[in-house]
């Protein structure tokens, strides 16, 4: 039977000037996210299904790639009709860090910033920028229930993009107790506030008045509906202070004025002319989120390349206990999409070296070009040992295309 060779639906192979690329973004946010203090952890790929389906993904449990039982566990739960499932691919890197955090609380310090880039999976429609198998990038701080938390994950961020080039990027921000008091105020059942959420969801695609017809075609109750569409004007835009002072309540202006301060704050700590708006129809997915929300849009781009917020309750489910936590994840794959797109070309060393033989090297002269090879290498230099090819115009221009730019035939003449 022939196998097949290209890779399974939804996953990539990366050619090499693509994994250099991918390495170099890579390198570029890790130093950025320590420069702040953050510090890299690693978990599991895998992760118990309980986790995985504690309603903390969202729509994302759906995607689940889920692991069968092995062995003897696997016929026992076959013969009695138990799940067969105990694990899965972990769907992104929060819930695996909230475990973590459980697990490992007494060895860390508070508030803990912590660092993970690594692959997750969903079993998604694959299409432009996203993908089964792709990379997340996050930054959580644990134990942190003031501002600062938000400052710090929204200006390292925007400092990380600044520095990979990114100039023409927008943060909007908003807060789930927002949107709760929004959707309270206008009249709407608590239980039916997802549903709400979830059409508001689409204001900046269909408008206000889309919104509004969707409401009133899911059944919702008129008055209610007129209510929430006035509290953001008849264009779907509104102001943060004039939006929280229609809500009305002490608790929804001191919100404001917390949204306000990390505005403000994240733009001058980041310093790199990124825009950061309040957007009230941001909501994001997640179920877990609990207070403030941030998402990144660029320019060009119809989707955004990251998002988080803060998700206060999640760690309880772990210890009995909440303890306040807030993160940030970059889209990697779409970032590295948008540089590609753009013609980035990843820098490289002048001095990276390609030490060539001729056919028929004797091994005295061999021996001399290893260990020139070798005193190169210990001076930091990327050093290629190989041989000289015929059509050695092609070849050089191969070489030249992968970064090198110092050449050394060596033969015996």
């Amino acid at each position: 039977m022939k196998l097949i060779k290209t890779p399974t639906k939804g996953m990539n192979d990366y050619l090499p000037g693509e994994t250099a690329l991918r390495e170099y973004v890579k390198n570029i946010i890790v130093e950025g996210y320590a420069a702040s203090g953050f510090s890299r952890i690693e978990t599991p790929s895998v992760e118990h299904i309980e986790n995985l389906t504690g309603k903390n993904g969202g729509d994302n449990e759906k995607l689940i790639f889920r692991i069968m039982k092995r062995g003897e566990e696997l016929a026992r739960a076959e013969e009695s009709g138990a799940d067969l499932c105990d694990s899965g691919l972990r769907y992104d890197l929060t819930v695996p860090l909230a475990r973590y955090y459980a697990n490992n609380s007494s060895k860390l310090p508070s508030p803990f910033l912590a660092m993970q880039i690594g692959n997750v999976w969903r079993a998604d429609r694959p299409q432009k920028g996203r993908y089964r198998q792709f990379t997340q990038c996050d930054i959580d701080i644990l134990g942190d229930s003031s501002p600062l938390a938000e400052i710090t994950l929204i200006s390292t961020t925007a400092g990380v993009l600044g520095k990979l080039g990114f100039g023409s990027f927008t943060i909007r921000i908003n807060d789930r107790r927002l949107l709760k008091a929004a959707a309270a105020y206008s009249g709407f059942a608590s239980e039916t506030y997802d549903r709400v959420f979830i059409i508001l969801d689409k204001l900046d695609k269909i408008g206000i008045d889309g919104v509004s017809a969707e409401l009133l075609d899911s059944g919702f109750d008129p008055e209610a509906v007129g209510r929430m569409t006035g509290l953001y004007g008849g264009d779907g835009n509104a102001d943060l202070f004039g939006f929280a002072g229609r809500i009305g309540g002490e608790e929804t202006a001191r919100i404001a004025r917390d949204i306000d301060t990390v505005m403000k704050a994240s733009a001058a700590a980041a310093g790199n002319g990124f825009t950061i708006v309040f957007d009230p129809s941001l909501v994001r997915g997640m179920s877990y989120y609990t207070g403030t929300i941030f998402e990144i849009t660029m320019d060009g781009y119809g989707y955004s390349v990251g998002g988080g917020g803060r998700y206060d309750e999640m760690l309880g489910k772990f210890t009995g206990q909440n303890v306040p936590a807030c993160g940030f994840s970059l889209g990697f794959e779409r970032i590295v999409g948008a540089l590609s797109d753009m013609g980035y070309k990843v820098p490289r060393r002048a001095d990276d070296a390609v030490l060539l033989a001729e056919k028929g090297l004797s091994e005295g002269k061999t021996l001399e070009m290893f260990s020139d090879a070798a005193r190169l290498r210990s001076e930091g230099k990327r050093v290629l040992v190989t041989a000289k090819m015929k059509n050695y115009g092609f070849q050089k221009k191969q070489l030249e295309a992968e970064g090198y730019s110092d050449f050394r035939v060596y033969s015996d003449n």
